[in-house]
């Protein structure tokens, strides 16, 4: 698009997390993948993040980009005994030229809500930190000779920073002009509550002003919803998901604002790095392969079967679970149907990853019950997951709902075929194995349901076991192309969208 041209445009990723500096979840692995290819498509893409005491300033070479950053901490109703400003520091990596490194990316600094914070999130005065994060980035822009096209704002989080842009600093001279792409990441995390338990008087339509920092009303504060009011442009991590979030079941009570604003949303699929998940290359598998020497897979099969304490056997249909234990996962479809599984099919099971209680005592009955069939490893473990994907015949994702996924996309790149749910991105990405027309790269079912979950296994189970079908299920799967290379087009178009709702908006003010 004519108005986000290469070499021309410049995009500002803010986000409370980005890899390799701190990273929680998905959201950091987007930060890190997303802005390196827009960078290499020849724009100038960088990143903003908070300091925490993890990003060490001399191992990760840092420079001071600016210091006594002066930030405003006042809002509505605001009282003269409050602090009136926070002081932070701005300091920049700047890459080095090595193969994976980060794009350009600035830390906004300050000792009392992120130095001292060894951990990203889970903080009682979080909104406060957030609110800082997105006031200092807007005071910096203000200071800064380099001043983005676009800012992408990331969940709820990053809600105030659209907020700030389009109220407290909306004549401003330098910022005004700056066009804001706010992201969905998951819909059910608004702010420092849990949106389906808000009384009426704590209600946040998103129309009034901000507070200041240290009034209590910023915990009640809806991020997700003013960023969504606030942004020129809304965007997902899938279409499915886009679609799926303007329904009552799927809105959170968001879905009629999200109809009102229907024509600025879009939805995107996250990708995957195919040069980090390569087969051929991982150095941690017990042994590479390509699609075309899928037989040497077995060594990772029981390499995996050995790390789980599962019983070695090369034929035995070996399903694994990467995933946070919890609701949304959809493992309470795995509750009543397990044993009969378990019982009636030769199959193993591995699980990998951690979350609510329950559920990992769930897992933990299965394995001690059916030792040698079953084995867990309830941490999250960065590593093993390679080993899973490398040696797993198929990996289960029963999502309640999913707004994009990435355990799906990473399985397949590997050759474990997955069986999921079709919801969100994985309704985007993995097509239902159809035996008449030989396509398909899985297996999917539709209604959450325990025993709609278990024929769509029980499918997998039998076509594991005709090799011919299989190993033509499992080349299909490792070609499909996941990359980031289209998803980061599409972003470009968008960034050309929001660019022009927001010189629109501006020549309508005139």
């Amino acid at each position: 698009m004519a108005l986000f041209r290469k070499g021309k445009e410049k995009v500002l990723f803010v986000a409370t997390e980005a890899a390799p500096f701190a990273k929680a979840g998905g959201l950091g692995e987007v930060m890190f993948a997303l802005p390196r290819l827009l960078r290499k498509l020849g724009y100038d893409a960088r990143v903003m993040v908070p300091r925490y005491a993890s990003v060490n300033s001399e191992e990760t070479e840092l420079t001071v980009e600016k210091e006594g950053l002066r930030v405003p901490t006042n809002g509505e109703g605001a009282s003269d005994e409050e602090i009136q400003e926070l002081i932070c520091n701005v300091k920049v990596y700047t890459p080095k030229g090595e193969k994976r490194t980060p794009v350009i990316t600035y830390f906004l600094e300050n000792e009392e809500y992120f130095e001292k914070r060894s951990n990203i999130y889970g903080y009682n005065d979080d909104a406060i930190r957030w609110a800082l994060l997105s006031r200092g980035v807007l005071e910096f822009l203000r200071t800064s000779e380099w001043i983005p096209d676009v800012i992408v704002a990331a969940d709820w989080q990053l809600g105030f920073l659209c907020n700030y842009l389009k109220t407290t600093y909306r004549d401003d001279s330098v910022l005004k002009n700056i066009a804001t792409v706010f992201t969905i990441h998951n819909l059910r995390h608004q702010g420092m509550f849990d949106q389906h338990f808000v009384s009426e008087m704590d209600f946040d339509d998103g129309q009034a002003g901000l507070p200041s920092f240290f009034d209590e009303r910023l915990l009640k504060i809806n991020g997700m919803r003013r960023g969504i009011l606030h942004a020129d442009v809304i965007s997902t991590v899938s279409p499915q998901y886009a679609r799926e979030i303007m329904t009552e079941e799927y809105g959170e009570l968001l879905d009629g604002l999200l109809r009102e604003r229907r024509s600025r949303v879009y939805g995107i699929l996250n990708g995957i790095d195919h040069d980090e998940l390569n087969p051929e290359t991982d150095t941690y598998l017990f042994e590479n392969y390509k699609k075309t020497s899928l037989d040497v897979r077995v060594k990772n099969k029981r390499e995996l079967q050995s790390r789980f304490g599962l019983d070695e056997d090369a034929k035995t249909f070996l399903i694994a679970i990467v995933s946070r234990l919890s609701e949304q996962k959809g493992f309470d479809l795995m509750l009543p149907v397990a044993d009969v599984l378990l019982r009636e099919l030769n199959i193993q099971c591995a699980v990998l990853g951690s979350g609510d209680g329950r559920y990992m005592s769930f897992f933990q009955e299965l394995e001690k019950n059916y030792p040698g069939r079953v084995g867990i490893n309830l941490t999250f473990d960065p590593v093993l997951n390679h080993v899973v994907f490398g040696g797993a015949d198929a990996v289960l994702i029963p999502s309640r709902f999913e707004p994009s996924g990435i355990v799906q996309l990473e399985a397949m790149r590997y050759g474990a075929i997955p069986i999921v749910r079709k919801t969100g991105g994985l309704a985007n990405t993995v097509e239902d194995y159809n035996p008449e027309k030989e396509t398909g790269i899985g297996f999917v079912f539709n209604e959450f349901d325990a025993q709609a979950m278990m024929i769509a296994i029980t499918r997998s189970f039998v076509n594991y076991r005709n090799k011919p079908v299989w190993r033509a299920i499992q080349k299909r799967a490792m070609e499909a192309d996941f990359s980031w290379t289209a998803s980061a087009k599409e972003y470009i178009h968008l960034f050309g969208v929001a660019i022009a709702f927001r010189k629109r908006e501006l020549s309508e003010e005139e």
